[in-house]
């Protein structure tokens, strides 16, 4: 065990921070930042050293590793949340998949930290952490074999930690986001962690199903109801009695059954088509859809009082294009699962390959890069994935890489201009776009600024000036 006492300064908790990580430079970070700050520390190296510490002193806050030698993080968290559950636990983890979030939250834990992380941000979630009582802890849930989901943007994390924070909650939650993003993997998710986990999960989309059917198909109907029904049938809330109904597509469903719904999700109560018997709905809802709900509620296409009955918690799926860092570890996954669904060997992506991935736009988000992973380990040649090989649509060049590939590279170079800290990066990107612009439009017109200044709208004074501010010398190109 490696302590180290630092003097508090006034207004400092008497308690120390303790810090469990067996990577000596985290340890190194997270004690300068905390001695930097005041605030009294310890530091570890394993669990077992944390449990024989304990028995002599508690600390303020404890921040863990979530993987290392010997007790894992989730094993501390829950042997520290059994003996001592006041004390908030921080997760740490460089393996940023669903089921740590959970898991990590299940065992009590106040937050999840992943890594690499912001220090001062680590700092602040710190000093929250022990401004606050932490919430009880709920029963942790078995790891599965494999994550249902990967993430490791920040649009992800939060979905993962909202995810965590909902796993033992019964509300009602709306999805948003891109077709192809993921929704329903989000919503079985939220049914597999939750205390419905052991009813049924039931699904249906409403903008599948025609509109004189769709009824019928959530609530049911009793003989005779219409003709055709020779015989009753249970809907989809009957199905997922005691679990979740998953309610694809919202955004589509006709007015009148949108009525329908907010009446069961008020009062608690339906009837099926025909029946006159009120059944009870032990069900919980989980709505999804790709569209602007608050757009269509002023449109007057949908109903603003179910919307408010659904938007108990809204969760925001990002597009694939914003969670570029995420394109390759999906990539990987997709590869070997396809693998061991055809039984084969599992293909690899040169780097070259993975470039070119990730500059792509994905329009049809996580599960096009999921179908494109399937059709490259049938049609790809060899074990490793060049650029050749990939499918026209990818490869650079193509018309949709020519669509909107300027505008990925400019996300991506403002991404990572904003993630350095550089200021005034629209002064600089906005340089670079008008250079671009000149350059291209004076070789179009031969060098001949009239011309090109009425090509790019502007009059020539402007181009000029533009030229001079820019330091341009278009004659020596």
């Amino acid at each position: 065990m490696q302590t180290h006492a630092h003097q508090l300064t006034p207004g400092e908790h008497a308690k120390p921070v303790w810090i469990v990580d067996d990577d000596r430079s985290i340890r190194w970070v997270l004690e300068k930042a905390l001695a930097r700050e005041g605030i009294a520390y310890k530091t570890f190296a394993t669990a077992r050293e944390v449990l024989q510490a304990l028995q002599q002193s508690q600390p303020q806050v404890l921040v863990s590793d979530i993987r290392m030698p010997g007790e894992s993080g989730l094993a501390l968290l829950n042997d520290v949340k059994q003996q001592f559950p006041q004390i908030p636990v921080i997760i740490m983890t460089a393996y940023s998949d669903l089921d740590s979030a959970v898991s990590a939250f299940q065992g009590g834990a106040f937050e999840y930290l992943p890594k690499p992380f912001d220090v001062d941000y680590a700092i602040a979630l710190i000093r929250r952490a022990s401004a606050e009582v932490p919430m009880s802890p709920g029963e942790a849930a078995a790891l599965p074999d494999a994550p249902d989901m990967l993430g490791q943007a920040p649009a992800m994390q939060e979905v993962f930690r909202a995810i965590g924070r909902l796993s033992q909650s019964h509300v009602t939650v709306l999805i948003t986001g891109e077709s192809g993003t993921g929704k329903e993997l989000v919503a079985r998710a939220l049914h597999r962690h939750s205390p419905r986990a052991g009813g049924p999960f039931v699904a249906i989309n409403t903008a599948a199903i025609p509109k004189d059917l769709l009824e019928s198909e959530l609530f049911g109907h009793e003989r005779g109801a219409f003709t055709g029904a020779q015989s009753s049938r249970r809907g989809r809330f009957e199905q997922s009695d005691g679990g979740t109904l998953f309610l694809d597509e919202i955004g589509d469903m006709p007015p009148d059954l949108q009525v329908r719904l907010l009446r069961v999700l008020a009062d608690g109560e339906y009837y099926r088509v025909g029946g006159h018997a009120p059944l009870r709905a032990n069900v919980r809802i989980i709505a999804a859809t790709h569209q602007n709900l608050d757009e269509r509620v002023r449109q007057g296409l949908f109903r603003e009082d179910l919307l408010h009955r659904l938007n108990v918690v809204r969760l925001r799926l990002p597009p694939l294009r914003e969670r570029a860092e995420d394109i390759g570890p999906l990539a990987r996954h997709f590869l070997q699962k396809s693998a061991r669904d055809l039984a084969v060997e599992p293909k690899v992506l040169s780097d070259a390959a993975l470039r070119v991935l990730t500059a792509f736009s994905f329009q049809g988000n996580v599960r096009q890069l999921e179908n494109i992973c399937h059709w490259l380990t049938v049609m790809a040649p060899g074990v490793r994935i060049e650029v050749a090989d990939l499918p026209p649509e990818l490869k650079p060049g193509s018309a949709a890489d020519m669509e909107s590939n300027w505008q990925q590279a400019l996300d991506r170079e403002l991404a990572q201009a904003l993630a350095r800290g550089e200021r005034a990066i629209g002064e600089r990107l906005e340089k670079e776009f008008e250079k671009t612009l000149i350059l291209r439009a004076l070789q179009h017109t031969s060098g001949r600024r009239m011309e090109a200044a009425q090509w790019l709208g502007w009059g020539r004074n402007t181009l000029t000036r533009k030229i001079q501010e820019l330091k341009l010398d278009p004659d020596k190109r």
